[in-house]
């Protein structure tokens, strides 16, 4: 059975750890850059997110062989340098009803009022709704990673996506 990409970086870090970390930035990278950017919104915060992110897993990057899952690792990390950025700004800022459009760059297609108001939807929800949401929505990630992630059970991560979902149908039903 072939190894995977994670086992492969994981196996790399104990012989060549810039090897190994170029790996993970070529496979990561990107997904997390969205994974944040659907948290925080602004290009500009996402991309110091990610930039933080990939730091403090360089740092720690003697822990990789040890770790069980580590796309759910770098993915927590990823979540709590977005949660650091979300909590510096007004909490109000992040609900208005136009903090999409205000937060929306070259990067954002506005032209697609869908899609707006789908991410205003996703936006409109808890943190922790929000979190299970685009991991399950977006990153296809299992209950199990998602409760890692968050910090949570398994059924709660479940609960969350569940209640997202239907707070989302709600909301999209309502702005018909």
């Amino acid at each position: 059975m072939p190894m995977t990409v994670d086992e492969n970086i994981k196996q790399a870090i104990q012989k060549n750890p810039q090897t190994a970390f170029s790996m993970l930035l070529k496979e990561y990278q990107k997904p997390v850059y969205w994974h944040i950017r659907r948290l925080v919104v602004s290009h500009d915060d996402a991309q110091d997110a990610v930039q933080e992110t990939f730091i403090r897993i360089y740092r720690s990057s003697w822990q990789l062989a040890k770790i069980k899952s580590l796309r759910a690792w770098i993915y927590k990390i990823a979540t709590n340098e977005a949660l650091r950025i979300l909590e510096r700004r007004h909490p109000e800022s992040v609900l208005e009803e136009n903090a999409f459009d205000a937060y929306a760059d070259e990067h954002v297609d506005l032209s697609r009022k869908t899609g707006i108001l789908f991410q205003k939807a996703i936006l409109s929800l808890p943190a922790k709704q929000q979190l299970a949401f685009n991991l399950r929505y977006y990153d296809e990630m299992s209950y199990e990673e998602i409760a890692e992630v968050a910090g949570t059970t398994t059924m709660g991560a479940r609960m969350n996506y569940h209640i997202a979902k239907g707070k989302i149908v709600k909301y999209l039903n309502s702005h018909d």
